[in-house]
């Protein structure tokens, strides 16, 4: 069976690729000096700020998530100034471990795997720190791993109504054109995100979107890295210094085409709502599901969970055997509990996740769904009778 049809990778990133970004980078190379990439570059731009929803700067860089969290920091932080990270999952500490490394001074406030942060808390440390030595709050919009959402507005409330200056640097990797981001107006100094999810996109390109705020800390640092500084990728005097050197051209190709699709043919608002449709037909599912008790969500709250991936847990470590059999005998690929227990115990094989990013729609939604309820059923896993009707039944009310 795994030789025919087309597979399905539900996993949280790389997401499904439309045909058309695919066809677009099949392609000779083209002039990497000017021309057509230069004015390509123009219109990647323009519509990176409409997905991103800032009127502000946006710094291009050939990379992966991991390299935009150190060039973040690098444009904002000296060895030895205060961060303070958010986590609650696998990334917003991988965040934090890696201003570490670059020699901030970091304190993490570690919510775990299952819980938001803890706002009363977070004003507490803000307000005592009449100093003002906190330089940067970092916090995942959505944890890739978690499936946490966090509620970005609040963390702005909190620092306005505390009066702190800190820099509000917030982790798109996961949600960007998937759930609901307002750079501007929800007030996000810093925000990264990467082209390979809801951007739709190969692996290989990331963002970093920044204010006048963040200009302005930049400018007080005493070095910044040559690669990773924004400065030229955002004012060049030559067309190669929006990339650091040669550009990522056939990743420029296919992003154009899915910018295209994503702003100027669906429209940003009706991608927002396509994927809350479909991440409420997976929650419709798996509250069918987990009527038996075994199958549940991480996220119980449903003003936490994000519209781009669903993190969920069968009791008796029974999620490792079911992917692996979904993948090896359906082609159909989910997500492994990443970072949902420590490296080495076996509870990681208790999770698994689904990724509901990209170009989806409710058929190949419901599919997945099918596929995963038929591994219940080869794996004797107890679960509710109801789960693939409710998700039906929503995407029909829809």
């Amino acid at each position: 069976m795994q030789n025919n049809g087309r597979p399905m990778t539900a996993i949280p990133g790389p997401s499904v690729m439309p045909d058309r970004v695919l066809q677009a980078m099949h392609q000779p190379a083209p002039d990497i000096y000017g021309g057509r990439l230069e004015t390509m570059t123009e219109v990647i731009v323009r519509d990176l700020k409409a997905v991103a929803r800032t009127e502000h700067d946006v710094a291009l860089y050939i990379s992966n998530g991991h390299g935009v969290w150190e060039a973040s920091l690098l444009n904002v932080i000296n060895q030895g100034d205060k961060v303070l990270s958010l986590a609650s999952g696998r990334f917003g500490s991988g965040w934090a471990d890696v201003a570490k490394k670059l020699g901030a001074d970091v304190q993490l406030l570690d919510y775990g795997v299952h819980e938001s942060f803890d706002a009363e808390q977070l004003a507490m440390i803000l307000a005592d720190d009449k100093e003002h030595k906190i330089k940067a709050l970092t916090a995942t919009h959505v944890d890739t791993s978690s499936s946490i959402k966090y509620d970005t507005p609040k963390l702005r409330k909190i620092l306005d109504d505390v009066g702190h200056p800190a820099l509000l640097m917030v982790d798109c990797i996961a949600s960007l054109g998937c759930d609901r981001f307002e750079m501007d107006a929800w007030g996000v100094d810093v925000m990264i995100a990467g082209c390979q999810k809801g951007l739709m996109t190969p692996p290989g390109m990331a963002f970093i979107f920044f204010n006048e705020k963040a200009k302005q800390a930049r400018a007080k640092l005493t070095q910044v890295s040559p690669y990773w500084d924004w400065h030229p990728r955002t004012n060049p005097q030559i067309f190669y210094q929006y990339y650091g050197g040669t550009a990522p051209t056939h990743h420029l190709f296919g992003l154009e085409v899915a910018l295209q699709m994503m702003v100027h043919e669906e429209g940003i608002e009706n991608v927002w709502q396509r994927h809350e449709t479909l991440a409420k037909m997976v929650w419709a599912a798996f509250d069918g599901w987990a009527e038996e008790g075994v199958i549940s969500m991480n996220v119980q709250d449903p003003a936490l969970r994000s519209h781009a991936v669903t993190t969920a847990k069968i009791s008796g470590e029974m999620a490792t055997p079911i992917r692996e059999w979904l993948r090896d005998q359906h082609q159909v690929t989910l997500g492994f509990g990443l970072g949902m227990a420590p490296v080495g115990d076996p509870k990681v094989n208790s999770y698994f996740r689904i990724g509901h990013m990209g170009h989806l729609n409710s058929h190949m939604m419901l599919g997945t769904l099918s596929s995963l309820e038929m591994g219940f059923k080869k794996f004797d896993i107890p679960h509710g009778s109801n789960g693939l009707s409710n998700a039906m039944q929503l995407g029909i009310n829809t």
